[in-house]
C-alpha cells in the first residue's frame, strides 16, 4: 500500500518533538514492505490508499473533518489531541515495534537547508524515545495521563534503543511510581548513553535511596520535577533536602499556574514555590494553563514565564529588576513588562513587598546558613553530651 502519515501538531503550530505513534506505525509498515511518506499538508490525500493522522494537543487545528468517513474513508486518526485520555492503543505488534527513526529525515533535511539551525531538530536526530513505563496514579485533573490507575513496566530499553542514537529520553507517566524502577535504570545504564525523562519526575516519592541512585547515573541535561501545588510544600521540600544531600546538579521543577485559580492568590502562590525552589538552587519552569489569557493577571503571568524559564535572568535579577531592565532596551516611555509589574503592584502591595525583590543568590545562601546553624548546633550538643 501507498500510507501517508500526517503529524498534525507540527503542521498547525511546529513541534520540537517527532510523533512517537508515528514513528512506530513507520517502523511497523516498512517492515510489511508498504510504501511510507510523512505528509507536509493536507493535499491530495485521497492518493493514498490510508492515510494515519496523530496529534498530541488539544487544540491543534485540522483544516479537514477527519471524523467523515464517506468523504474520507482511508483515514485513520489517534492519539491524546483527539481522544483525552481515553484515546485507544496502537495494536501491540506496532505498539512495540522499534520506531523509524528516520521518519523525518527529509522534512529536517529540507528545514536545515531554509536556514534553520540543526539545534531545533536535536530531538529528531539525536535520541532514541519510548516509555519504559506507562500509567500514573496521581489522576491529576490538568493531566490527560489518566487512563491507568498504577504505573507497570510498558517496554524494555532495547525496544526502542538505536545505538547509532547518542542518547534516550523517556516519556514515562511517572517513572518513580514504578516499584521496580531500579531494574530499569540498570537498563538504561546498560547502554553506555546518558538519558532524561522528560515529562518530569516525582519529588513527593523521593526516598533516600532514589535520591542516592538516580543523582550518580548518567543524565541527559537538567533533572526535572515538578511543583505543581503549594499544599504539597513540605512533601516537596522534604523531597529537596534529600535530593541536595546527594547532588548540586542542575535541577528543575515545572511550576503549574493558572489552573486552579487565575488571580493574585494564584500570582502569590507561584511566587511562594519560586522562593522555595530559589532555596534549594533549583531552576523553577513556569507552565501557563491555558485560562492565563483570560485573566485580568495575564500581563503577570507573561512577565514571570519570561523570567524564570531563562536562568540567565532568573539567576541574576530580582524578578523587579528583570522588569526594569526591560524597560532600559526599549525607546518606550513605558514598557509592557514593567507596566504589568507597576499595575499589579499598586493593586496588591503586599505581595510585591515580600516577592519582587528576592533574588536567587540570597535565597540559595538562606538555607545553607541555616544548615550551617544547624551543624554547629549539633556539634556544640555533642560536645556538652561528651562533655
Amino acid at each position: 500500500m501507498k500510507i501517508g502519515l500526517i503529524d498534525s501538531d507540527l503542521l498547525d503550530n511546529g513541534s520540537r518533538h517527532p510523533n512517537l505513534a508515528l514513528m512506530k506505525i513507520s517502523g511497523y509498515m516498512k517492515e510489511k514492505d508498504h510504501e511510507i511518506e510523512l505528509l507536509l499538508n493536507y493535499d491530495n490525500i485521497d492518493k493514498y490508499e490510508k492515510i494515519y493522522i496523530s496529534k498530541v494537543f488539544e487544540f491543534t487545528n485540522i483544516p479537514i473533518d477527519v471524523t467523515d468517513k464517506n468523504k474520507y474513508p482511508n483515514i485513520e486518526y489517534g492519539g491524546t489531541g483527539f481522544f483525552n485520555d481515553k484515546a485507544p492503543d496502537l495494536p501491540h505488534d506496532i505498539e512495540h515495534h522499534m520506531p523509524d527513526y528516520h521518519l523525518y529525515d527529509a522534512y529536517v533535511g529540507n528545514e536545515i537547508a531554509r536556514g534553520i539551525k540543526p539545534l531545533r531538530f536535536k530531538d529528531y536526530m539525536d535520541y532514541s524515545i519510548g516509555f519504559a513505563t506507562r500509567g500514573c496514579f496521581r489522576k491529576c485533573s490538568f493531566c490527560v495521563n489518566k487512563k491507568y490507575d498504577h504505573v507497570f513496566k510498558h517496554s524494555p530499553i532495547k525496544e526502542f534503543f538505536d545505538k547509532n542514537r547518542k542518547a534516550i529520553y523517556l516519556w514515562d507517566d511517572n517513572f518513580l511510581g514504578f516499584p521496580e524502577w531500579e531494574t530499569v535504570l540498570d537498563e538504561l545504564e546498560a547502554t553506555n548513553r546518558a538519558f532524561q525523562f522528560r515529562q518530569g519526575l516525582d519529588m513527593r516519592l523521593m526516598t533516600d535511596k532514589i535520591a542516592k541512585r538516580l543523582s550518580k547515573v548518567k543524565y541527559h541535561g537538567d533533572y526535572i520535577f515538578a511543583f505543581d501545588h503549594l499544599k504539597d510544600r513540605k512533601t516537596i521540600e522534604d523531597g529537596l533536602k534529600l535530593w541536595r544531600k546527594y547532588t548540586t546538579k542542575t535541577t528543575k521543577l515545572y511550576v503549574l499556574c493558572a489552573f486552579e485559580s487565575q488571580d493574585e492568590n494564584d500570582i502569590k502562590s507561584i511566587f511562594q514555590r519560586i522562593r522555595i525552589i530559589m532555596r534549594y538552587k533549583c531552576l523553577p519552569y513556569i507552565m501557563r494553563y491555558d485560562s492565563y489569557k483570560n485573566s485580568e493577571c495575564e500581563g503577570m503571568y507573561i512577565n514571570l514565564a519570561r523570567w524564570c524559564n531563562q536562568p540567565s535572568f532568573y539567576k541574576k535579577k530580582s524578578f523587579r529588576e528583570f522588569c526594569i531592565a526591560n524597560q532600559k532596551t526599549t525607546s518606550l516611555k513605558k514598557c509592557a513588562t514593567l507596566r504589568y509589574m507597576n499595575e499589579f503592584e499598586e493593586k496588591h502591595p503586599e505581595i510585591a513587598n515580600e516577592f519582587f525583590d528576592m533574588k536567587f543568590e540570597h535565597e540559595s545562601l538562606y538555607i545553607e546558613n541555616i544548615e550551617v546553624a544547624a551543624d554547629k548546633l549539633c556539634v556544640k550538643e555533642n560536645s556538652i553530651m561528651q562533655y
